[in-house]
């Protein structure tokens, strides 16, 4: 049964357009199948190489037999056909994961070791540190180097902090710490996400708990691209004084993020246009059309094709790495390059071909790229541009000029939302309501202003022109600036604390393709698609809400120097923290948002049972002591029974006393708490053999009270 399915399922994909003509998706979708199971999964090497050469034996033996007996088990070879992709992805996802390598250095370092480790970037500067990422190359025991792989991040405190640059080597045996998530609900996985990039740990050094090495190690990116970022940015900050201006600056050109406003960029996310800050495909374009621009008097020249096409993919990845080699900038220039390859023969390829092909590329190269929100923004922006742009401007015909001109420009953004917005939705939780008045002036806007910081750059080497050039970009970032905040000011400007599951945001792509190919083909499937998942997708959030109405939940964060607790009740919390917390925007949107937002709460309120002492809570049967600042034990004869202590801030409280004036069964300790004054409570809740949760090392402490 179930194999007749599958022929059926591969009858009708043969007709669907983008299968037909880019046959190289035969190839990406099974590949991506592998290396989800490979990351999810965690299947061995060897079962993976076994399945590999297995299902490769099959393949190959099916070019060389007999026509009617291949087209008997075509069934079998076309199954073979995919458990060798699906085999590839695993393994080259196995093969990705640095702790695998026999050389990790978590394998191999012990407490107490001394690291050597060569910093792989410039110093980026913190509020209270400095930090780099580096790569470790040998652990020390006893006189004897040990080789070892693995990269982490180092932070250095100010003070009198040596000369440091790319390519310095250290040596300390300050001990490494794993990097954790502060598992908050809902958070961002910052665990994940730094072994993605090959990080798993990370340490904290003052000037006396490290020595630098004579020498340096440098690659070429140490030795050439870095410098050459320092160039530019350099030229930036010179002529482009205001430092929110700058930043922006910074980011739109080479994707320089360190520098940016972040109630900018939180402007810029919620009116739809944070995409022109990313380096992305419209920066790799723009590059493009002034590489072929420059070079067309060189096409003349008898001979010159190839010498062209050269100097433009060159042109293309020097840009690409200089930007620091992103995702959806990598995406670009392999799909760009492939563009003009295919021009150089004199060959039109089919853009999903390309798209398919340039994807397959860098996920061979890094398959973690396929968690990369920038990845994914990326292809589908570009595929919904290409699938939908031209009928949905087709829709209305305008004989204006210039009416006709907005109304293509919109048809872009139009289509680019269509597939894009199900990603969005999934991992930032809000729709911009007003993209369409965002995308039209920050779109074109953008782009005049990363070709005129193009030409500051060529123009530096003459004051005059330079500073001309600087105050004109400056007054034009000021106005995108402005337009954007103004357009985020206006009422229902966004709709946010919108939260979909994996398989939601799926149903809601599968919607949007059957409609679009209803539209484009007239074909019933896509309208029996199209309805199909919107109902799927109607019910499973109709259940999810109902379970979220039901949910009565106590959460402690885990905020590195910070009180703060939540009480949901329903779809409903209150929220109990330090006001710092409670005016700090970006640590709100940061630890507190995620979570509101996976517990579906749209409003704060009081909780339903309410106080009943000065520290003392009563919410859903449980009661809850706050021990902060305000703190003030009073002995009782009879003993309050306190389910839940929390402690916070660094007020002397005699444990002793505490403990004889109420009975409590658990104790939490949030990351306001220094480290000696945490150690201090652990220490005496295993004295007296009561729980403690210290949030520092545990993550956020929740409990369900229902």
């Amino acid at each position: 049964m179930a194999g007749r399915h599958l022929v059926v399922f591969c009858h009708y994909m043969q007709y669907v357009p983008i299968w037909k003509q880019a046959p190289f998706i035969r190839v990406l979708l099974p590949f991506l199948t592998g290396i989800v199971i490979g990351w999810y999964l965690q299947p061995s090497a060897r079962l993976e190489t076994i399945s590999l050469i297995g299902a490769l034996s099959i393949s190959v033996k099916s070019l060389f037999g007999q026509s009617f007996t291949t087209y008997r088990l075509r069934l079998i070879y076309g199954i073979a056909f995919m458990i060798v992709w699906i085999a590839l992805g695993a393994l080259v996802t196995w093969e990705k994961d640095i702790r695998n390598n026999t050389e990790w250095v978590g394998r191999k370092y012990q407490q107490g070791d001394t690291i050597q480790v060569v910093l792989a970037e410039p110093l980026v500067e913190r509020m209270n540190s400095q930090k780099a990422q580096a790569s470790v190359i040998a652990l020390r025991k006893a006189d004897r180097a040990i080789p070892c792989a693995g990269n982490v991040i180092v932070y250095f405190n100010k003070d009198s902090l040596p000369v440091l640059d790319c390519g310095s080597q250290l040596i300390f045996s300050k001990p490494l710490l794993t990097i954790a998530n502060n598992a908050n609900p809902g958070g961002f996985d910052y665990q994940r996400y730094t072994l993605f990039e090959g990080i798993t740990h990370e340490v904290f050094l003052k000037k006396d708990n490290f020595a630098t090495l004579p020498g340096r190690r440098q690659n070429l990116i140490g030795s050439v691209l870095f410098p050459v970022r320092e160039k530019i940015l350099s030229v930036l900050r010179h002529y482009i004084r205001n430092k929110k201006t700058c930043g922006l600056a910074e980011a739109l050109l080479i994707g320089y993020k360190d520098d940016l406003d972040k109630n900018l960029v939180q402007s810029y996310t919620n009116t739809g246009v944070v995409h022109i800050v990313a380096i992305s495909g419209m920066h790799i374009a723009l590059i493009y059309w002034l590489l072929d621009l420059v070079c067309s008097p060189l096409k003349k020249i008898k001979h010159s094709k190839w010498p062209v096409a050269a100097v433009v993919i060159a042109g293309l990845w020097l840009f690409s790495l200089v930007a620091g080699a992103q995702a959806s900038v990598i995406r670009s220039a392999v799909m760009f390059t492939c563009i003009v390859i295919g021009k150089t023969f004199v060959k039109k390829a089919s853009i999903y071909n390309t798209l398919a092909f340039s994807a397959f590329a860098l996920l061979c190269y890094n398959p973690y790229w396929l968690w990369d929100v920038g990845f994914q923004l990326s292809y589908a922006a570009v595929l919904s541009i290409v699938i939908f742009a031209k009928p949905i401007y087709n829709l209305m015909y305008i004989k204006n000029k210039m009416l006709d001109f907005v109304w293509k420009a919109n048809s872009v953004s139009i289509a680019a939302q269509l597939l894009t917005t199900p990603i969005s939705l999934y991992h930032f939780h809000q729709f911009p309501n007003y993209f369409l008045l965002s995308n039209f002036v920050a779109v074109p806007l953008s782009s005049i202003i990363v070709l005129g910081e193009i030409a500051l750059c060529a123009v530096s080497l003459v004051p005059l022109v330079a500073s001309i050039t600087g105050k004109i970009l400056s007054t034009l970032m000021w106005l995108m600036n402005a337009y954007i905040e103004r357009i985020e000011a206006l009422p229902l400007s966004l709709t946010d604390n919108i939260q979909i599951s994996v398989l939601q945001a799926v149903l809601l792509t599968a919607m949007v393709c059957g409609i679009g190919y209803l539209m484009l083909e007239k074909q019933k499937f896509g309208a029996w698609l199209g309805l199909m998942s919107l109902a799927a997708f109607a019910i499973i959030r109709s259940l999810t809400v109902i379970g979220c109405d039901q949910q009565r939940d106590l959460i402690v964060y885990n905020i590195p120097k910070h009180h703060a607790i939540d009480l949901f009740e329903g779809r409903k919390y209150c929220f109990i923290g330090d006001a710092a917390l409670g005016s700090d925007q970006t640590l709100q949107n940061f630890y507190l948002r995620p979570t509101r937002s996976s517990y579906r709460a749209n409003s704060c309120s009081q909780f339903s049972d309410g106080l009943t002492g000065r520290n003392c809570l009563f919410f859903n049967s449980k009661r809850i002591l706050l021990i902060d600042q305000d703190f003030f034990p009073v002995h009782l004869e009879k003993r309050d029974v306190i389910d839940i202590a929390v402690v916070s801030g660094n007020q002397a409280v005699n444990f002793a006393d505490l403990v004889a004036a109420f009975d409590i069964r658990q104790f939490v300790l949030d990351g306001s708490l220094t480290l000696s004054k945490a150690n201090y409570w652990k220490k005496n809740c295993a004295l007296h053999d009561i729980p403690c949760h210290y949030t520092n090392e545990k993550g956020a402490f929740v409990m369900k009270l229902n």
